[in-house]
């Protein structure tokens, strides 16, 4: 009986205790040991200065884009998480002091936190022991999903950038960034930037859109348009990054030599103008994100109060220069229409200043866009709009009228009425519906409400026109005050159409644009994809370049075949143009090359070039001897060039002095399977096979037979018009449905048999006229019109065994 033992579990549980505590003791030790001044070399008395020239020459030296060595990345993770340490006063203190890395971080704390800062800075933490880190609570708000991010975030990038952290549950690095990440959060959200946290294994497919494929990745999203961060990740740095990413000329530097020109645009751009006063010499970030909110509706300029070039600005608006302060402009650019000033600007109180003052006082329509927010559709009974639209022109004689109309809107600003004009010009599509396609040469004033979005309105025209006088004002107010009271006042209808948009730009621009953010989008790929990204793309490329310079290499160094020898060409029949046009429209195809491919019939390719022929594909073969080869394969090659395009013919020889038996095998084959075995008979088998031609089909088992004809020049040779009357008899023939007898004769005559004196005329026949009328045959041969032998099998290439034809 065999008695089994086991290790009581205790003694494992104390091994394991064993092992983390002197695992713990190395760490801790470890962890005493880390300093960030040896680690960015410089003394503990240095500057501010002097650690950040250290740190960004270490961080060039070290960073994993430039560095192949495989410690790069944890030395440049150490270099960035001393810099964070040293760089902030307040933790450069604790460190000093105490050890401490976090100015939060009770002193009683130290040690643990030293221990908790070294393993984390070296990818390691409680997940090393495969325990489950759970997720930071501050980071639960901002998590980002597929329907999320298509249906909210990417509209909203278009009004305020996005800052995207991509993280996944076992990242070891992502804890070393997230004390900056938090901070930068802390300051950036809220300034109006938004804050997105992806985690790379819950939404793959998220991030696959982003084109994110590693943890932690740090993505900037502004119009759409995503951008990966590739700097060491520092607060500022992250700050710098997304103010790159607003588009320039956001906001535009005023002075005292040209604020008159930017107040005074408000006629070509159709805004309101926004300054801020301050004293900091650069553009807060704070003051862009909101111009890039509001970038649509309103013109930002920033005005420096400590540059000596303001100073006419600042006495002519009594800017108090201890606060930052912001001015609203509309028509009159001597009076600013509202004005703001506050110590801490906050970002709710410049959009609420700017939202409620985004239209001018009467702002022209120039797209359907501001038609729609200016003239909303009528929801609800109390919430009428009335718009007041005044139609006219953009010359110089129109200025006096639009300017009335002006002042009639500044003195009766109610909030159901809306005031706007357009320019007949530029909006006939919309003046012709409200007209009644009448074109006017003097202002008219239209007052109309709007019911769907499908731009069905309610509207009346003031009788009188409008010229801007007392009484055309007196007019229009008695009609708005009716108008108040009774609402079914606007008697007529219509269905407005889509208003042209006049701010849209022009073609080229748009495609400069494009072509300009495509051309950064891979630039950047390029210089900061790293090679694992790259090499599908890689891939790619280099296939394609081996294809294309491989093609020509072969062509350029592959040899032509077989050149044909230039002798003097044999005097032929002349060709009548019948026959030349009738050859040129027969050949389906041109040739594909200058020259034809003949392979001779050996017992190697015989099963592939006949037996196993590829069904639809016939071999056209010439049988010759070894004196007749050259003569008879220059002239095969001739007769049968043009027709050396069509990918179903191929062409073969066969020598009949190394392989005689094969003719006869394959005559008497077909002459058995002949429904009249009588006929057959009367036909001797020549004894000269020189000239002949077979068109065999493998794979029905069938050929058509060609036997030279001599086409001389003697007129007196009653063989060459014998066989030319034979061949107009044949051709009659064969389109008649005759008797077996009277068809197996026409296929005998056919295929050149003809009578026996025919046969002994053609031994006579000299070898470079035996194929003169293979042209003519070939053409028949592509019409489908040739007679077929039939025959059970074909014949062997030796005359002791037969191939059985297999099907392909």
């Amino acid at each position: 009986m065999v008695r089994r033992t086991s290790r009581h579990p205790g003694t494992c549980r104390v091994l394991l205790a064993i092992f983390l505590l002197i695992l713990s003791l190395q760490l801790v030790k470890s962890a005493s040991d880390y300093d960030p001044y040896k680690t960015l070399g410089v003394s503990r008395s240095a500057s501010q200065a002097e650690i950040k020239r250290a740190y960004k020459n270490l961080a060039r030296e070290w960073h994993p884009d430039k560095n192949k060595d495989p410690k790069a990345e944890d030395m440049f993770i150490k270099i960035s998480k001393s810099y964070e340490i040293l760089s902030n006063e307040e933790r450069r203190s604790n460190f000093d002091r105490y050890g401490q890395m976090d100015e939060n971080q009770p002193f009683g704390q130290s040690q643990h936190h030293g221990f908790r800062s070294f393993h984390s800075s070296f990818y390691f933490d409680e997940s090393f022991f495969h325990f489950p880190r759970s997720r930071d609570f501050a980071d639960s708000k901002y998590l980002l999903h597929h329907t999320q991010f298509n249906s909210d975030v990417l509209p909203d990038s278009h009004k305020r950038p996005y800052l995207i952290k991509v993280t996944s549950e076992w990242c070891f690095a992502c804890i070393h960034i997230e004390p900056v990440w938090k901070e930068t959060v802390q300051e950036l959200e809220p300034l109006g930037v938004g804050i997105g946290v992806v985690d790379l294994g819950y939404e793959r497919r998220l991030a696959n859109q982003l084109g994110a494929h590693r943890a932690p990745s740090i993505i900037g999203l502004v119009n759409g348009r995503v951008t990966f961060f590739h700097q060491a990740v520092v607060r500022e740095h992250l700050r710098q990054f997304i103010e790159d990413l607003l588009p320039h000329k956001l906001v535009e530097k005023v002075t005292d030599n040209n604020y008159l020109t930017f107040l005074d645009n408000w006629h070509v751009e159709n805004k309101p103008s926004v300054l801020l006063f301050d004293q900091v010499p650069v553009i807060p970030l704070l003051y862009k994100l909101t111009a890039f909110a509001f970038r649509d509706y309103v013109r930002f300029g920033f005005v420096d109060q400590g540059d000596t070039h303001s100073t006419r600005l600042l006495r002519q608006f009594n800017i108090n220069t201890y606060a930052p302060t912001m001015l609203l402009f509309k028509e009159d650019t001597e009076k600013p229409v509202d004005i703001i000033q506050a110590r801490g600007m906050k970002r709710q109180i410049m959009d609420e200043f700017v939202s409620n003052n985004k239209f001018l006082q009467v702002p022209r329509l120039v797209n359907q866009q501001l038609f729609d927010e200016l003239c909303p559709v009528k929801q609800f009974h109390r919430r009428r709009k009335y718009c007041v639209l005044l139609i006219t022109g953009e010359d110089q004689a129109f200025v006096p009228g639009n300017k009335a109309f002006l002042d009639f809107a500044s003195a009766n600003k109610k909030e159901v009425l809306r005031f706007a004009y357009v320019y007949q010009r530029h909006q006939q599509p919309l003046c012709q519906a409200l007209l009644h396609n009448q074109a006017s040469l003097s202002p008219q004033v239209v007052i109309l409400e709007r019911r769907s979005q499908a731009g069905k309105v309610l509207y009346r025209c003031i009788s009188g026109g409008w010229n801007g006088s007392e009484e055309d004002k007196y007019r229009l107010h008695e009609q708005l005050e009716l108008l108040q009271k009774d609402p079914t006042y606007l008697s007529s209808d219509a269905t407005l159409p889509e208003l042209n948009n006049e701010m849209a730009p022009i073609f080229i621009v748009q495609w400069i644009n494009a072509a300009y953010d495509y051309i950064l989008q891979i630039y950047d790929d390029l210089l900061y994809s790293n090679w694992r990204e790259m090499m599908p793309i890689l891939s790619l490329i280099f296939s394609a370049l081996f294809i294309l310079f491989g093609t020509v290499i072969i062509q350029a160094f592959s040899e032509p075949g077989e050149n044909k020898p230039h002798k003097p060409k044999p005097k032929e029949q002349p060709q009548t143009a019948n026959d030349a046009s009738s050859r040129a429209s027969t050949s389906s195809r041109p040739p594909k090359k200058d020259f034809v491919e003949v392979t001779e019939l050996t017992d190697i390719t015989y099963t592939s070039n006949l037996v196993k022929l590829m069904p639809g594909h016939i071999n056209v073969v010439l049988v010759l001897t070894n004196a007749s080869k050259n003569a008879l394969l220059r002239k095969f090659a001739k007769e049968v060039f043009s027709f050396s395009g069509t990918q179903n013919l191929h062409f073969s020889f066969l020598n009949v002095d190394k392989h005689r038996h094969w003719m006869p095998s394959i005559l008497r084959s077909a002459s058995a399977t002949a429904e009249n075995k009588a006929h057959s008979d009367e036909d001797e088998e020549p004894s000269d096979y020189a000239g002949h031609v077979l068109a065999l089909n493998g794979h029905k088992k069938y050929f058509c037979l060609f036997r030279p004809v001599f086409t001389g020049d003697d007129p007196n040779d009653s063989s060459s018009e014998t066989s030319f009357s034979s061949d107009s008899r044949r051709k009659s023939r064969s389109r008649s449905r005759s008797s077996s007898h009277s068809r197996s004769r026409s296929h005998s005559r056919e295929d050149g048999t003809g009578p026996k004196r025919g046969s002994s005329r053609a031994t006579s026949i000299e070898v470079h006229h035996k194929l003169d009328r293979l042209g003519l045959w070939m053409e028949r041969l592509m019409e489908g019109t040739l007679p077929r032998l039939q025959v059970p099998a074909w014949p062997s290439l030796d005359e002791t065994t037969n191939i059985s034809s297999t099907d392909c």
